[in-house]
């Protein structure tokens, strides 16, 4: 079946989406909220499907939530062009190869507005040499059709890559084409176009700003690199080993020389900042001699741990995007106290669900 949108009431859960921030922000006297707007379809850049055998056949398949019903996927509006045409093709090559389809249960889907893409095929069984033949031979084929992709097998403990696993995004933001190398299985922004507009949101609201900049959770330094024009440097922090690789490797593809990546949780980091412990990761680094007046926190749903809201509190500028306005509410219902909201932002990431990204940049009362 076509799986399909309502693009039509697009408008009316954004507004929904509107008045709903506008109440959780409420209690903070906070300003109106600019609006950032999805493309109405083909917006997200990852999309996941289990795959179902029937005989000979094989299909993407997901699952009714209340039905538990499985529908077959033949064209998917939510996900970009790029999978979509993938989609089309990938499963009429595997079904050609027994030892390709035997097992496999799940195909994953990551492509960039850069024309890349990394499909990762997932087994219950063992994957070996025969495999990687076999995959080889897809790629081939695919790589024939006009893709320009990596293929990846998976299985329990098992990661085979035929060549890369990663792609290199290029986003345009404000006219600057910037370079952002994109991992496998690991995070990256879903929604690309708003994520554009996040970067570009991110750059006006802390335009003038003085002193250095501290990010906590950087990711592959998708913010860091974008807003490192503002600050004399950024000192940025994140836990993921494949994320910091990326961010190191996306600092020298941009050319930018004001940005310095540590691999340490947010937690650790907010004891070294306070002196509670010593962590070998900071050697040659020193704390002191940075002059961060703004810190930066895009934290998972969770939101801010109590620590690390008190580190933030001692920032004179606070710049928030989170992707849970209720734990952002609840961190704010402590910020609120020190900090005023200066600018609210609403990004709609999340078309046709409720989830939504909100931004907030807070200044010192």
């Amino acid at each position: 079946m076509q799986n399909t949108l309502h693009t039509e009431h697009y408008e009316l859960q954004l507004a929904e989406k509107v008045n709903r921030l506008k109440g959780i922000m409420a209690p903070y006297a906070a300003p109106e909220p600019e609006i950032f707007s999805s493309p109405k379809s083909h917006y997200r850049m990852r999309a996941e499907f289990r795959l179902w055998h029937e005989g000979d056949d094989l299909f993407h398949i997901m699952f009714d939530k209340e039905t538990k019903e499985r529908i077959h996927i033949e064209q998917f509006p939510v996900a970009s062009q790029l999978i979509n045409q993938i989609m089309t093709e990938l499963l009429p090559l595997i079904k050609q190869s027994e030892l390709l389809r035997h097992k496999l249960f799940q195909v994953d889907y990551l492509s960039t507005l850069s024309n890349k893409l990394i499909v990762s095929l997932l087994y219950h069984k063992k994957l070996g040499d025969e495999w990687t033949c076999e995959a080889k031979k897809l790629k081939a084929a695919l790589v024939a059709k006009g893709f320009d992709v990596q293929v990846i097998g998976r299985a329990s403990k098992t990661k085979i890559m035929l060549d890369n696993d990663y792609v290199d995004e290029v986003l345009p933001v404000n006219g600057r084409e910037m370079i952002y190398r994109q991992v496998e299985n690991s995070f990256t922004q879903p929604n690309a176009q708003v994520n554009i507009k996040m970067l570009e949101w991110a750059i006006a609201a802390t335009k003038g700003a003085t002193g250095d900049l501290l990010e906590l959770y950087c990711g592959n330094g998708n913010f860091s690199l974008a807003l490192a024009q503002n600050f004399n440097r950024v000192l940025a922090t994140e836990i993921a080993k494949p994320s910091v690789s990326a961010a190191q490797y996306n600092i020298e593809a941009n050319n930018i020389k004001n940005v310095q990546i540590i691999r340490m949780s947010a937690e650790d980091f907010t004891q070294a900042m306070n002196g509670a412990r010593e962590f070998r990761r900071l050697e040659g680094i020193n704390l002191a001699d940075y002059q961060c007046n703004t810190i930066f926190v895009d934290p998972p749903r969770s939101g801010l741990d109590d620590k690390t809201v008190q580190l933030v509190q001692e920032y004179d500028n606070i710049l928030y995007i989170s992707c849970n306005p209720e734990t952002l509410s609840d961190n704010l219902s402590v910020l609120n106290k020190t900090h005023k909201i200066e600018k609210l932002a609403l990004f709609d990431q999340f078309p046709y669900t409720h989830h939504m990204e909100s931004g907030v940049l807070l200044t010192r009362r």
